[in-house]
């Protein structure tokens, strides 16, 4: 779990959920001091927390220092899983306890795993997997040219954790339909496979007023990553302005591939049409969001992403590739690119600028949808699929 600064959507799905059951279960959060302090910026007070000590004074190595990343992966899985150990709702608890690994990275993994194995049918094992990595072989794989390795790597390190995900975990969490299937065996039926998708605050999008004037013509919020399109998305926005000089696009997020997006706008000269916010969030956010007309969400590879549902929640439609996972995770409220037809995406962002009757009749169902996406309701529904199975 990262800084307040910044924030996947494994970690919003986590805070989000567990703030809505602490009223029905006791909750025990194992997390390093960076972890402890986000989860109390967004108002998960109630847990009993217990601190990873070495695992908080390694927090700032730098993924780039190989050997070194890996040793404070290691330093983090152990000192978590005697941490778990010592949980005594763990350890003398006569009924069932739930653990709960809300990502599918080894320090998160390794312990669930532990405690699955050595308490056996006093523990079930909930695992999070949100997003399977693609073979750097694949067509769809985003990790191209000089990113191959890195693909390669992310692939050969996900591998091990799917196959023992698969094995052992009582249920998983997966983002979106495409992915039910992957983890379906003879132990495990699609009833104990539950597509969580993500949620929104409607509520307090209800609760920010639209602005008289739009500043943006369409907003982007995501990780500045690869798999997010946003290099793309700088291409998209050149072809866009070569029929609406004026088109402004704001950008919220950050990202390893931040300072590229920032030398990219530079090299092409958009600085006056490509506004970059960093990390926002909560108030901040949805007043960007109803600032601008439309959402992008130029993703290339992806299992879903509910960043966007969050600017439909403030009544903006959408435009995306025609992704496979897309297909059930927003059925209606985006239109859909063919996928990767940068100049087609452009048309369709245009058409939503130009189009009123379009733009309204898509807007229309961008807010209807968003609403299913409410995370009241969403707790309430993922609760009654865990209690059932």
């Amino acid at each position: 779990m990262g800084p307040s600064g910044t924030m996947g959507g494994n970690i919003r799905i986590f805070l989000e959920l567990t703030k809505r059951w602490l009223h029905k279960f006791k909750i025990n959060v194992v997390t390093h001091e960076e972890g402890f302090k986000t989860c109390q910026y967004y108002g998960l007070k109630d847990a009993n927390y217990h601190i990873l000590n070495l695992g908080s004074r390694y927090l700032h190595v730098p993924r780039a220092m190989g050997f070194y990343a890996i040793i404070f992966q290691i330093i983090k899985m152990i000192e978590a899983m005697f941490l778990l150990l010592s949980i005594k709702e763990v350890r003398f608890k006569k009924k069932c306890s739930v653990i709960y690994s809300a990502t599918d990275f080894w320090p998160d993994v390794m312990p669930a795993l532990v405690l699955k194995l050595r308490f056996k049918n006093k523990i079930k094992w909930i695992a999070a997997f949100w997003l399977a990595a693609p073979s750097p072989f694949s067509k769809e794989s985003p990790y191209k040219g000089r990113w191959f390795i890195k693909g390669l790597l992310f692939y050969l390190y996900q591998l091990p954790i799917y196959r023992l995900i698969n094995r052992y975990a009582n249920l998983v969490f997966v983002t979106s339909e495409p992915d039910v299937e992957r983890f379906i065996t003879k132990n495990r039926d699609r009833s104990k496979i539950l597509v969580v998708r993500g949620g929104v605050d409607v509520n307090l999008s209800e609760q920010v007023r639209e602005p008289e004037h739009k500043a943006y013509d369409a907003v982007f919020i995501g990780r500045f990553h690869l798999q997010k399109g946003v290099l793309e998305l700088i291409d998209i926005w050149e072809l866009v302005m070569k029929k609406k000089r004026d088109a402004k696009l704001a950008m919220i997020g950050c990202g390893p591939l931040e300072d590229k997006v920032k030398e990219k706008i530079r090299k092409h000269g958009l600085e006056n049409n490509i506004k970059l916010f960093g990390f926002q969030d909560g108030v901040d956010k949805i007043k960007i969001f109803k600032s601008s007309r439309i959402v992008v969400h130029p993703a290339i590879f992806d299992s879903g992403g509910m960043a966007a549902c969050e600017a439909m929640a403030a009544g903006l439609p959408g435009v995306s590739f025609d992704l496979e996972a897309l297909k059930t995770y927003y059925p209606k409220g985006i239109i859909k690119t063919p996928c990767f037809d940068l100049e087609a995406f452009a048309e369709n962002i245009l058409v939503l600028l130009n189009d009123e009757r379009r733009y309204q009749e898509t807007r229309k169902d961008a807010l209807e949808w968003s609403k299913e996406w409410d995370w009241d309701k969403r707790a309430l529904e993922i609760l009654a699929e865990l209690e059932r199975v």
